[in-house]
């Protein structure tokens, strides 16, 4: 498979494979590449944080509830799978 990269001066890396689009990519120096969600999911995971921020819930369950959100969304990456499975078999 094809595939290019490219990083603009504010740290994004987008990549392409066989001429489609890919999620873009932050690179994070202590942590690495990062993907980024869409942005419908970036507005969701915001308006979660003023709600906890401001007050209307709590802030441990704006948290639980994104991570849980964050973690449904994975659920069609092969490598979040085979880490499911291999904590199964632990």
């Amino acid at each position: 498979m094809a595939r290019t990269t490219s990083t603009a001066s504010n740290g994004r890396t987008r990549v392409r494979a066989n001429g489609r689009q890919l999620p873009p990519h932050l690179t994070v120096p202590v942590i690495g590449t990062v993907t980024l969600p869409p942005p419908d999911r970036l507005v969701f995971y915001g308006v979660l944080g003023a709600l906890g921020a401001f007050g209307v819930i709590e802030w441990p369950v704006a948290l639980v509830i994104g991570f849980g959100h964050y973690l449904a969304e994975q659920r069609r990456f092969p490598a979040l799978q085979q880490a499911g499975m291999a904590v199964e078999m632990a």
